[in-house]
């Protein structure tokens, strides 16, 4: 009992010493962690003035940035590293993760995959900061594209983090992309009117319209005949941003039943006539001699 007792007290102090040994290098390595946290930021920020400089594409400039920001991360982790562990080398800690690949392949497959995805995006530059997009069932501004995510901030105000393989493999739709964006209104009017007369009215009312773009020119279609009137289509064009659509929408449709009325031109509403018949005039019954004889057949 004895003998074990001092195998015990042996190999605590002799873990004592070691700890004790390797404190200067554990001292070391957190002062030299603390000066990779300035160091990362003072390089963050020396990347986003070089690459405002060069380029002047926001998708690179944040790449730029983001990359050269992890990067001193990583050189500063594995610095720390060789501190501590002296008789470890750089080569061999490259060495090792070289070796485990596999194992950190399967434990991070889904940060390796969002990083990767997120280095794509930034280089296609499919889409740019301020853009408004829908992506699955999310539609919002893109805020910000990290390595990890794409970050959007909804009509509500809300932010959502969208992981960037999610994005970089679903089909998104870049609703800012073009200079224009067409807005299709339905409008039905009564059986009465004269079409080419009401055709020419909603036009000049849609040209005098705020935020209606004259260029394309707006157009109003003849559709279809429907139950209580004859459908149109009112298409005209503002500029993409879902504020200046929604806000322009508002104004042609108030501006749009002013000109109506001032015109006269009735917007009907749903209408279903209904015949009544004298059953005893138009009596669609069988004969009950006739509805025995289909029976037995």
């Amino acid at each position: 009992m004895r003998s074990l007792l001092q195998e015990i007290q042996s190999s605590l102090l002799h873990l004592l010493g070691l700890g004790i040994d390797a404190l200067p290098g554990l001292l070391v390595a957190i002062v030299l962690l603390i000066i990779t946290r300035f160091a990362a930021n003072a390089v963050r920020q020396t990347a986003a003035a070089t690459g405002k400089r060069m380029t002047h594409n926001q998708s690179l400039r944040s790449l730029l940035v983001q990359t050269s920001y992890v990067g001193t991360w990583v050189a500063g982790i594995l610095f720390a590293c060789v501190l501590v562990f002296p008789s470890l080398r750089l080569g061999d800690l490259i060495g090792l993760l070289g070796l485990s690949s596999v194992a950190f392949g399967f434990a991070f497959q889904d940060i390796f995959k969002n990083f990767l995805a997120g280095i794509l995006l930034l280089l296609n530059n499919s889409f740019r900061l301020g853009d408004q997009i829908i992506v699955e069932n999310f539609e919002g501004t893109i805020e910000d594209i990290t390595i990890r995510s794409t970050q959007i901030r909804t009509y509500q105000g809300e932010r959502v983090l969208i992981p960037n393989a999610l994005v970089f493999t679903s089909p998104v739709q870049v609703l800012t992309a073009m200079p224009h964006r067409r807005t299709d209104l339905a409008l039905g009017v009564d059986y009465n009117t004269d079409l080419p007369q009401a055709v020419q009215i909603l036009l000049k009312t849609l040209n005098d319209v705020e935020g209606v773009l004259s260029s394309p020119a707006p157009e109003v279609d003849a559709v279809g005949f429907g139950d209580s009137s004859i459908n149109l289509m009112v298409r005209y064009w503002t500029v993409p941003q879902k504020v200046q659509v929604r806000q322009t929408q508002t104004r042609v449709i108030f501006a749009l039943k002013q000109a109506c009325d001032r015109a006269g031109i009735n917007l009907p509403y749903p209408i279903r006539t209904l015949y009544y018949y004298n059953q005893e005039k138009f009596n669609d019954r069988i004969p009950f001699s006739t509805s025995t004889n289909l029976a037995e057949r």
